[in-house]
C-alpha cells in the first residue's frame, strides 16, 4: 500500500499492539554419529533484529525478519556425551520494517539440517525450461556441489527427473572432481518428451531428485519440485505457454485472524484456497518475501505469484536480502515476476534510478528467465526509473489515466496493473459508521481520493488488455494500516473478504467476472426493522444475461445485466422474502434469496475438514454463525460464543472480521459480528477425537466432531 514515511512511529499503523525484546532458549542433543557432519540451523523468517548464540558461541545477527538466516554450527555444536546444545535467540521487535502489522519473534520455520561434508549447496539447484514444444522440453540443471573436507573429492552426480505419477522421464550422471573448501556448478541439459505444462488450470509439476555418491555410496540427496512452462510479457499483455492470460491477482499480507503472522502452514493453504474460489489466479506477496510453504501451495494449486523484494536498499545487506531471495524461490514454477520495490520515495529520481538499476541487474544475473517490476505510485516518467526495470507497475494509476497515456507516450513500456483499486468495504455494513469506523458495502461510496473500484479497475483491463491484469488491494483485511478510520480501527477495510476470510458483497463481484461457475448475488440483507416503507438500495451481481427482482412474489422489474457490471433497485422496504433470479439464454440460471430473519435462536459450527493430521501442526478452520429458528443466517447478531474443546486438540485462535474489534485472538469467546466468527482448532501429537461445542446465553448450542488421525 501507500508508503508514508511517517506511519512506521505510529502505532495505528502496526494495529495498535505493542512491540518489544524477546529471548527464546532451547536445549537440544545431537547423537556422537553426527560429529564430521555438516550440521546447520536454518531461520526462515524471525521479524525483527534476531542474535543468535548456540553454547555461548555467537553465530550472527540478521536484521530482515522476511529472508532466511543459517548458520552453520558443526563445530560449536556438542555431541553425545559432551552434553546437550543450549541456543539462544534475542529478537528485537521494536523496529518497524513496514507499514502494517508485522509482530515480532520466530514466526516461520525453523530447521536442524545434517548432511555429509560433501553436498549439494544451500538452495543449490537451478531448474530452467528454456525451450518447450509439445513434443518436448529442454531441462537445464545447475548443481553446485560443496566440499567441506580437508582434501579433494572425486563424487558422482546423478540427476534424475520423475514425473507426478513417479515415474522416471529424463536421467544424466557424471563424475565430478571437487576441490578441498570450494564449490563446483555443474550443468546438464536432458530433455523431457511429451511434457505437461505447468499453467493454474494444470499445475503439473515434475520432482528432480539429486544425488551425491562417493565410490558406491551416496553421501547426500537433494529434492526439488519444478513446473514445465514458458511466459512472456508484452505490450499487448502476459504469455503462458503461447497463450494469452489475464491476470486477476490480488495483493495480500500474510497474518490470518486469531494467529497473527505465525500462520501454520494449513491456515495458508486455506487463504489461497478461498482466492482460488473466488477466481484469483494470481497472487503478489506484497510487500515483501512470502514463506517458502506458501509458494510451495501455489505451486500445487497453480496460483501465479509475483514475489516481491522488501524495499528499494543496495547496501551490502539490501543486496543479500534480494540474493537471498532469488536463489531460495527461483524454481517454483507458480512465480512469473520478481518485483524489486514498491511506492518508494526515490521513485523517478536519479539516486532511485541508480539503486533499481543494480537491484534489476543482480536479479538478472540470478534468474534471466523472469522479468523484473517496480510497483510505482509516482515517478513514472521521471530520470529513466522506469528504464531500469523490465514491466512497469501503476499503483492506482488510473487516478489520472496515467497508466493509459504513458502505454501510448512509451512504445517500449510493458504495463502492469500491480495495485489497481482498494474496495473499502465491511462485511454486512450498509452505511457510512464513522463513529465505529465503518465502510459501506456498497462499492464506491467510500472510496480514497488515490483509489478507484474494482468494477473500474476490471472494466479497465477488458478494454485495454495491455494493462495485463489487475492486482487488487487487498485479497483479505489485515492488521494495521486502519483507513479511512484510526482508532478504534485495528486493521484496514481494503480485503476483499473480511480478516476471517468470509467473503464481503464485492466478492461475488468477482466471482462473476472471474468464474464461469452459475451466480446471482444481491445486497443488502433485509432485516430493517422500523424502515418500514423506507427505500432501500438494492445491488445485484451476476453472471447470467437479465435479472429480475422480486419481493415477497411480486416482481420489481427484469434488467439487463451488465456486462462486468451491476444492477440497482430501490426497494421499499417491506419484511419478508427479496430474491434475484438470473436467466442465461432465456432459461433459469441462478437464484438468489435473502429474507427478513427472526431473532437468533441457535449457533452453528462449520468446519472445513473433518480429518486432520495428528501432527500437532495441522488445524481445523471452524466457520461459526448465528442462525434463527428457521436456520437463516441472522446478518445483523452480535451474540457472544463460547468455546470448549475435549481431546486431541486445543484451540489456536478466534476471529470475527470485525476491523474495531479489540477482543484478544487468543481466547476460548468470541463476539459475532454479523453474523459470523471464526474458531481455529490445532491438533496435538496424539491421535484421536477433537469434541468442539459453540454455546452463547439464549441460545441452542452447537458441537462437532474432528478426527485428528
Amino acid at each position: 500500500m501507500r508508503n508514508d514515511p511517517n506511519l512506521g512511529s505510529r502505532p495505528g499503523s502496526h494495529g495498535y499492539l505493542p512491540t518489544g525484546i524477546g529471548l527464546y532458549r532451547k536445549m537440544f542433543a545431537l547423537p556422537a554419529e553426527d560429529c564430521g557432519k555438516k550440521i546447520t540451523i536454518h531461520f526462515d523468517g524471525v521479524m525483527g533484529v534476531s542474535t543468535v548464540w548456540l553454547n555461548g558461541h555467537l553465530l550472527g545477527t540478521h536484521e530482515s525478519g522476511y529472508t532466511e538466516v543459517h548458520y552453520d554450527i558443526s563445530d560449536q555444536a556438542r555431541y553425545g556425551d559432551e552434553g546437550n546444545n543450549v541456543i539462544v535467540v534475542r529478537v528485537d521487535a521494536t523496529r518497524y520494517e513496514g507499514w502494517w502489522y508485522e509482530g515480532g519473534g520466530i514466526y516461520r520455520h525453523t530447521w536442524l539440517q545434517k548432511t555429509d561434508r560433501l553436498h549439494v549447496a544451500h538452495w543449490g539447484t537451478y531448474v530452467t525450461t528454456p525451450h518447450v514444444t509439445e513434443q518436448r522440453a529442454e531441462v537445464v540443471i545447475r548443481t553446485v556441489i560443496h566440499n567441506e573436507y580437508e582434501k579433494d573429492r572425486v563424487c558422482w552426480l546423478t540427476s534424475t527427473i520423475v514425473n507426478e505419477a513417479g515415474e522416471m522421464v529424463a536421467f544424466t550422471s557424471e563424475s565430478v572432481e571437487v576441490a578441498w573448501f570450494d564449490q563446483v556448478e555443474v550443468e546438464n541439459r536432458v530433455d523431457v518428451a511429451l511434457p505437461q505444462c505447468w499453467s493454474p488450470d494444470h499445475p503439473v509439476l515434475y520432482q528432480l531428485i539429486t544425488e551425491v555418491s562417493m565410490g558406491k555410496k551416496v553421501v547426500d540427496t537433494y529434492e526439488t519440485h519444478f513446473g514445465i512452462r514458458t511466459l512472456a510479457f508484452t505490450r499487448e499483455g502476459f504469455l503462458l505457454n503461447g497463450k494469452p492470460v489475464l491476470l486477476k491477482g490480488t495483493c495480500n499480507h500474510q497474518d490470518f485472524a486469531g494467529v497473527g503472522v505465525a500462520l501454520p502452514d494449513r491456515v495458508i493453504a486455506y487463504k489461497l484456497q478461498l482466492l482460488k474460489e473466488m477466481g484469483c489466479n494470481a497472487y503478489r506477496s506484497a510487500h515483501h518475501p512470502p514463506t517458502p510453504e506458501l509458494l510451495a501451495i501455489c505451486d500445487r494449486i497453480g496460483m501465479m505469484v509475483i514475489d516481491e523484494n522488501r524495499k528499494l536498499d543496495s547496501s551490502p545487506s539490501g543486496l543479500a536480502d534480494l540474493e537471498s531471495l532469488i536463489r531460495r524461490d527461483r524454481n517454483h514454477p507458480s512465480i512469473i515476476v520478481w518485483c524489486m520495490e514498491n511506492e518508494e520515495i526515490l521513485e523517478g529520481k536519479i539516486t532511485g534510478s541508480r539503486i533499481l538499476r543494480t537491484l534489476a541487474n543482480l536479479t538478472r544475473k540470478l534468474d534471466p528467465t523472469r522479468p523484473t517490476l517496480a510497483a510505482m505510485n509516482h515517478g513514472w516518467n521521471g530520470e529513466g526509473y522506469s528504464d531500469q526495470v523490465d514491466i512497469v507497475g501503476y499503483n492506482y494509476g488510473q487516478r489520472k489515466q496515467q497508466d493509459l497515456t504513458d502505454h501510448f507516450n512509451h512504445p517500449s513500456r510493458i504495463i502492469l496493473g500491480s495495485e489497481s483499486a482498494s474496495s473499502t468495504t465491511t462485511r454486512g455494513i450498509y452505511a457510512i459508521d464513522t463513529e465505529r469506523g465503518y465502510c459501506p458495502s456498497y462499492e464506491g461510496i467510500y472510496m480514497p481520493s488515490w483509489s478507484c473500484t474494482v468494477e473500474k479497475a476490471w472494466n479497465d483491463v477488458i478494454e485495454n488488455p495491455f494493462l495485463t491484469g489487475v492486482f487488487l488491494w487487498t485479497g483479505l483485511d489485515y492488521r494495521g494500516e486502519p483507513t479511512p478510520y484510526r482508532w478504534p480501527c485495528i486493521s484496514s477495510h481494503f480485503g476483499i473478504m473480511d480478516t476471517c476470510g468470509f467473503p464481503k458483497d464485492v466478492y461475488y463481484y468477482l466471482k462473476s467476472v472471474w468464474t464461469e461457475e452459475p451466480m446471482v448475488h444481491l445486497l443488502p440483507h433485509w432485516n430493517w426493522a422500523g424502515k418500514e416503507g423506507e427505500l432501500v438500495d438494492v445491488w445485484v451481481y451476476s453472471n447470467g444475461d437479465e435479472v429480475e427482482l422480486q419481493l415477497n412474489g411480486r416482481t420489481l422489474g427484469m434488467q439487463p445485466m451488465i456486462k462486468a457490471g451491476h444492477l440497482e433497485w430501490k426497494v421499499p422496504f417491506e419484511p419478508g422474502e427479496l430474491t434475484a433470479i438470473s436467466y442465461k439464454e432465456g432459461e433459469l440460471f441462478a437464484e438468489k434469496k435473502v429474507k427478513t430473519t427472526d431473532s437468533p435462536y441457535r449457533v452453528h459450527m462449520e468446519p472445513d475438514r473433518t480429518d486432520i493430521q495428528a501432527d500437532g501442526t495441522d488445524v481445523c478452520v471452524v466457520k461459526v454463525a448465528i442462525r434463527d429458528q428457521a436456520d437463516n443466517l441472522v446478518p445483523i447478531a452480535d451474540n457472544e460464543v463460547y468455546f470448549t474443546v475435549e481431546g486431541a486438540g486445543t484451540i489456536l485462535g478466534v476471529g470475527n472480521g470485525n476491523p474495531s474489534s479489540h477482543e484478544p485472538d487468543k481466547a476460548n469467546r468470541r463476539r459475532a459480528f454479523n453474523g459470523y466468527c471464526l474458531l481455529l482448532i490445532q491438533s496435538g501429537s496424539t491421535p484421536g477425537e477433537i469434541v468442539v461445542s459453540g454455546t452463547s446465553i439464549g441460545l441452542q448450542s452447537a458441537q462437532i466432531t474432528i478426527a485428528a488421525r
